[in-house]
């Protein structure tokens, strides 16, 4: 699965329409064997998302538009263990994230991270002395500590594409005030030019009226 964040409002650039070529990329490039037997759903939390993967004939199994009405931390875990529980019962061997995330309001980095299974990344430099006594168990700690952390890495993730997505609407309408600036110059320029022609040709028919009358 393909958790795509996206957004329910448009006017904002290439916002929806940069990631979701990435998550259809994605699906192409690295899990094209499975997309053609069926094996690649996408939940889409956004509108505009979802939209645009209908459209490059993606298979969108589930969405949550509804989330950016209250986007908090309560809610965004409950999407998180049921995400949980799909990877967990065997729905789904693999599950990604596909964001904008924020570097600043002109820019926006299309991401993939994986969601499950978590990778515990090893540094072979780091010595490790096993001598520890943990309580509660090790078994427990992990059990709670890495729910915590997958639905801290989702939250997150929406909470980057929230704030990209406002400094891409705010570029977005920036760009737009400045063309329509620009435009409307010129057609100022255009209705004076337009506007002096007549003058000018309406004084020229008064001068020649003037003197066909002394003639």
């Amino acid at each position: 699965m393909i958790v795509l964040i996206s957004s329910n409002r448009g006017l904002c650039g290439g916002f929806n329409s940069n990631i979701s070529k990435v998550a259809a990329k994605l699906v192409n490039e690295k899990y094209s064997n499975q997309f053609e037997k069926g094996n690649v759903g996408f939940l889409c939390l956004g509108k505009q998302g979802m939209r645009l993967l209908k459209f490059h004939g993606m298979k969108v199994v589930d969405n949550k538009n509804d989330i950016f009405n209250a986007l908090s931390f309560e809610n965004i875990s409950a999407i998180a263990e049921d995400l949980m529980n799909l990877f967990e019962d065997g729905t789904y061997d693999r599950i990604e994230i596909v964001y904008n995330q924020f570097k600043n309001a002109a820019v926006q980095i299309q991401t993939t991270e994986q969601f499950l299974p978590v990778e515990i990344e090893k540094d072979d430099s780091i010595k490790v002395n096993t001598n520890y006594i943990f309580e509660p168990s090790k078994e427990y700690i992990i059990k709670e500590l890495i729910p915590s952390i997958l639905k801290i890495q989702l939250y997150k993730a929406m909470l980057d594409s929230h704030a990209a997505e406002h400094g891409a609407r705010l570029t977005a309408m920036h760009s737009a005030t400045d063309n329509a600036t620009v435009l409307l110059d010129y057609l100022t320029l255009q209705y004076n030019k337009a506007r002096q022609a007549a003058i000018t040709g309406e004084i020229l028919e008064i001068v020649s009226g003037a003197e066909a009358l002394k003639g």
